[in-house]
């Protein structure tokens, strides 16, 4: 556990969870998904951390969030050193993000291993996903690019997929072909029925020298942002924000994923099946959530007559009353409340936009 480290990205703004993700609390904070024993009523972010006990040590557990919701990171996650989370001036996508992680990282550990992992997917076995993570580990330590593809359950056409090449020695480790985009409903059922795709899971592993090596070759700009990070560091005191406020802003602002990973040279994937789970909106909290006869889920102080296939949560308590409703959303919260089909998760984040559009800044 020496040489391996954790970097958790935590800077989404979870707009299809409005009204409870706001901009001052963003869904990595809330609770939306029992993950097991013990977990009750922990954020997404705090599952996230504390899948990795046993993997990775706490003081080698890095979060890059943003700069406003650093403080409270440190809040929810006291057991990490607060030099630990990287608040980022603003967001710049996943990439330059990884670079800043990697320079902090290689200041410590120059061919430590990373594990580079989203903060808010749900993950119903962690015995197994601990398993599948020792893999990609070992497979990173070797050297080349590493992700994690999850065994497809369904022709999903909301994840992007990775198809599979050849085996490459032990523990299930595959070469990756080609990722692909998110596709359409024919498309998801043929990369089901050919059992060569895998869905994939935004999980990335490398050594730091590894990913820098790929970003001088790809982005030069990062290369040198991260190179500068790590110089400062390595000369004492941990103190990089003056470069990193000065510089962030210039960076290329690119995915990880299109980037690096797609135009890598040696890019494995390691299969794993754990109960994998991307919290995207409304219905997959409603999947994930225990349900009554009737399949209505409910938090909070709610009656509901008549009613079938409903996500009830009210956080301002007040009672919720239903009568001969089905598949609806009900979340209600102080000063806002959202009613909507739950067919329609996906266009909350529409309300969002048009809130923006009228500066109802006090609502976002």
């Amino acid at each position: 556990m020496d040489e391996v480290f954790a970097v958790i990205m935590a800077g989404g703004s979870g707009t299809r969870f409005w009204p409870l993700s706001r901009s001052a609390w963003p869904k990595q904070f809330l609770a939306l998904a029992d993950a097991g024993s013990g977990s009750a009523g922990e954020s997404l972010l705090q599952q996230t951390v504390r899948r990795l006990q046993g993997v990775v040590a706490p003081d080698h557990v890095l979060v890059v969030t943003s700069h406003r919701h650093a403080q409270a990171t440190r809040e929810q996650l006291p057991e990490l050193p607060p030099g630990n989370v990287l608040g980022e001036p603003e967001g710049r996508n996943t990439a330059p993000c990884i670079a800043w992680a990697a320079a902090h990282v290689a200041a410590r550990a120059p061919k430590g291993v990373m594990a580079v992992l989203p903060a808010d997917p749900h993950i119903a076995d962690p015995v197994a996903y601990r398993a599948v993570l020792g893999r990609a580990i070992a497979a990173a330590r070797e050297g080349g690019l590493v992700t994690i593809g999850v065994t497809p359950t369904r022709p999903e056409t909301g994840y992007g997929y990775i198809e599979v090449g050849e085996a490459l020695g032990a523990g299930g480790v595959k070469r990756v072909k080609r990722f692909v985009e998110k596709p359409d409903l024919y498309r998801a059922q043929q990369f089901v029925a050919d059992g060569n795709f895998l869905w994939n899971s935004g999980m990335f592993f490398f050594r730091a020298d590894i990913v820098l090596g790929e970003l001088e070759r790809q982005l030069p700009d990062l290369h040198e942002f991260a190179r500068a990070c790590q110089k400062q560091l390595a000369q004492g005191g941990g103190a990089d924000e003056e470069l990193v406020h000065s510089r962030y802003a210039t960076l290329t602002s690119i995915s990880i994923d299109h980037g690096v990973m797609e135009k890598a040279q040696d890019l494995r994937v390691v299969p794993g099946t754990f109960g994998w789970y991307d919290i995207g909106s409304w219905t997959t909290a409603y999947e994930l959530a225990h349900k009554d006869a009737e399949k209505n889920a409910v938090q909070g102080e709610a009656s509901l007559v008549d009613s079938q296939g409903c996500y009830v949560r009210g956080e301002a308590g007040k009672l919720i009353a239903l009568i001969g409703v089905r598949d609806m959303v009900v979340v209600d919260t102080e000063d806002a409340l959202l009613i909507m089909p739950r067919e329609r998760a996906q266009d909350v984040r529409r309300v969002v936009e048009a809130l923006k559009a009228k500066k109802a800044t006090k609502y976002l």
